[in-house]
């Protein structure tokens, strides 16, 4: 199981940083886009 869920928590956490990443850029890049 433990060659299974390193992987997966390694993709996990890419996955959630470049989303808070992108979440970030995205309001510096263009603040008026919120509600």
């Amino acid at each position: 199981t433990w060659a299974f869920f390193y992987p997966g928590l390694v993709i996990a956490l890419w996955a959630l940083g470049f989303y808070l990443l992108g979440d970030g850029l995205r309001d510096i890049l263009d603040p008026r886009q919120r509600d």
